[in-house]
């Protein structure tokens, strides 16, 4: 449901301008903006022939663990995983820096002109990974589905092998066999968290996060000693960048945890155990179809946005007709001007709306600063309207 405030009108992720050397989380503009059929007995619970039993704990819990470069999350998944074996459960360490090739992140001018517009080797790579959790939840001795990077489907098997992830399900001391699947990457996008969440929900598993924070002088310093270290420009943006778990703005993000890397001890570890176990106990519910609802809310979104954003742009238009009344401007150029400008905020708004309605990514749970969107828009209407006044001979001037 909507909140009646515009400022929260509808439920959007918002995202900033991509960085130059940290990958793009997905496709960005100027406006800144199972049923499985799963026949292995391991997993009663996903099974299409029978509603899920939510009495019932959930065989896997997918266990988000975010935080920068260098925080120590491959260190505190190492110890949780081995916990979690001493308490007869399963633990799979998935590692992106492990799964996603190297040339994933050569992002040098020209090497991705073949790709389709937003995509980019980083991003497809971060999808085959999800793909291919994906189809562990459906089926952990699957074949490798469809469409996935053959690279990563690789990697990912040889990971399953290595970790002796199928004997372990198989030996497990819990029944049903309880596996913690710990992902173990950056995350510090909240919406790659949410693609997490929503396979959770998918496949009504266990879903929890621990966020590890750790100063950014303290990744920097960790950093120089690795044997393979990332520039100290990406971890000190990606600090900027960071969206640790907000329950209050994402309720779907309650399950979480916020550990301090400098002082990780074993009440700590004994707290993400019991998130994990809770998780465990408390599958999510399967995603029901809302496509109706969400189109209702994105229209009203659009709605919002588009509203205030014209009310602006008027402003600004009428500004630039007083700039060229005291320029002088003869009553030619002034008709001239007020048609082109009028059509220019014709076509900004059409493509904001449009904007809005199609191409931002919708998460549930998720509220939009409808102000913030405006206000990031009319900066691109600004120079715009700007650029008619100047072929018009005219400057916009400091105070327009």
């Amino acid at each position: 449901m909507l909140p009646e405030d515009s400022r929260t009108a509808c439920s959007v992720v918002l995202k900033t301008d991509p960085m130059t050397f940290l990958p793009p989380e997905d496709l960005r503009s100027d406006f800144i903006f199972s049923d499985c059929g799963a026949s292995s007995p391991l997993y009663p619970v996903w099974s299409g022939q029978r509603p899920v039993d939510h009495s019932m704990p959930a065989p896997v819990c997918l266990c988000v663990l975010c935080g920068l470069p260098a925080s120590g999350k491959s260190s505190l998944v190492q110890v949780a995983a081995a916990l979690m074996r001493k308490q007869g459960w399963g633990a799979f360490i998935i590692s992106y820096d492990q799964l996603i090739a190297e040339e994933a992140f050569d992002f040098r001018p020209g090497v991705e002109d073949h790709l389709p517009k937003g995509q980019t080797k980083w991003k497809l790579h971060r999808q085959a990974v999800l793909s291919c959790l994906e189809s562990f939840l459906q089926d952990p001795e699957a074949p490798s589905p469809g469409g996935t990077e053959s690279d990563v489907w690789e990697r990912f098997s040889q990971t399953v092998e290595r970790q002796q992830i199928l004997p372990a399900l198989h030996e497990s001391s819990s029944r049903p066999p309880r596996t913690a699947v710990l992902l173990d990457d950056n995350f510090y996008y909240q919406s790659m968290r949410h693609e997490v969440y929503q396979l959770a929900r998918k496949y009504s598993t266990g879903f929890c996060q621990v966020y590890l924070h750790c100063p950014v002088e303290v990744c920097l310093g960790r950093n120089r000693d690795r044997g393979q270290p990332v520039s100290d420009e990406v971890i000190v943006e990606m600090s900027k960048r960071m969206e640790p778990p907000n329950a209050a703005k994402n309720p779907w993000e309650a399950s979480s945890l916020t550990l301090n890397s400098t002082d990780v001890t074993d009440t700590d570890m004994q707290k993400l155990l019991q998130l994990v176990s809770s998780a465990l106990e408390n599958p999510l519910r399967p995603v029901q179809d809302d496509s109706e609802q969400r189109e209702a809310d994105r229209e009203r979104c659009a709605s919002s946005v588009v509203h205030q954003a014209d009310q602006a742009c008027r402003r600004l238009v009428s500004q630039a007709m007083l700039t060229a009344r005291e320029s002088n401007a003869s009553s030619e150029v002034l008709r001239v001007l007020a048609k082109d400008l009028s059509e220019q905020k014709g076509r900004f708004l059409q493509e904001l709306r449009s904007h809005v309605l199609h191409e931002l990514p919708v998460s549930e749970g998720e509220l939009l600063d409808v102000e913030r969107v405006v206000s990031r828009a009319l900066t691109v209407f600004q120079q715009q309207r700007d650029d008619v006044l100047e072929r018009h001979g005219l400057s916009a001037g400091a105070g327009v």
